[in-house]
């Protein structure tokens, strides 16, 4: 697979030095180098682009503005990795869904490894929007039952269902908390997103702030719930449903 990449830097020499790397890596293929996110936002009308090697700090329009324009492609948008002298912008970076956050001054290695990410990423929606006939039923199920995809810190990350003990909405993120972990993880999506995602047979929401996987249940009154060391309490707007699935247990 090959991805057609862009550079976009306001720095001559920075620029310069991304677009030789880009050159040098085999499976990457570059199409266009502007001086200023207003050019490449220009450019990108006229060129299908995998993915943007992108400053931050830049006049008129910065990096982060940029991605923000471009987020609104949904998922026809280039990916982006961006690439820049401060390391105040990554939660920013984290909120626009780049895939890799580079740090100048960075090393070859250094690209290279953010690079493949990228086209990890691209081969994995390749897989996902194209699987072979004779197993695309399998492969559906064995994404609805076995695992799913979430990203964690610039990286898509494969979460095993059965892992999973709870999820804790915290606003914008999720706590993902696992048996296999002792600290949570943390991904930039809903909590309603996620309820979506996850099989109802075995995943429930019972709060505003809860999801819970069904099987790891350990005691349970009719207005709370148990989780190893974890007392959950279930929402009024929960309570219905959760009362269908107390009568099993009853």
């Amino acid at each position: 697979m090959i991805l057609n990449c862009i550079a976009v830097d306001d720095e001559p020499l920075a620029l310069g030095l991304v677009c030789a790397f880009i050159e040098q890596t085999p499976f990457l293929k570059l199409t266009g180098r502007y001086s200023s996110a207003v050019e490449a936002l220009v450019g990108l009308q006229d060129q299908k682009v995998d993915l943007i090697f992108l400053d931050i700090q830049m006049p008129n329009l910065n990096g982060i503005e940029l991605a923000r324009v471009l987020d609104s492609r949904g998922a026809n948008k280039p990916r982006i990795i961006f690439t820049t002298a401060y390391n105040q912008f990554a939660l920013e970076g984290y909120k626009v869904d780049a895939l890799d956050y580079l740090l100048k001054p960075f090393n070859y290695e250094e690209f290279l490894h953010a690079a493949n990410k990228a086209l990890s990423y691209a081969e994995l929606l390749q897989r996902s929007a194209n699987p072979a006939p004779a197993v695309a039923a399998q492969e559906e199920s064995r994404i609805e039952d076995d695992y799913l995809f979430l990203k964690i810190e610039y990286q898509l990350v494969r979460i095993a269902l059965k892992d999973i003990l709870y999820i804790e909405g915290l606003k914008d993120y999720v706590k993902i908390y696992l048996q296999s972990a002792e600290k949570p993880l943390l991904s930039l999506t809903s909590l309603k997103a996620l309820e979506e995602k996850l099989p109802a047979k075995r995943f429930m929401r019972v709060h505003r702030s809860f999801i819970v996987s069904l099987d790891k249940i350990n005691s349970i009154t009719r207005n709370a719930l148990q989780i190893g060391k974890i007392n959950i309490t279930v929402g009024d707007q929960y309570k219905e449903a959760f009362g269908v699935f107390l009568s099993k247990w009853v």
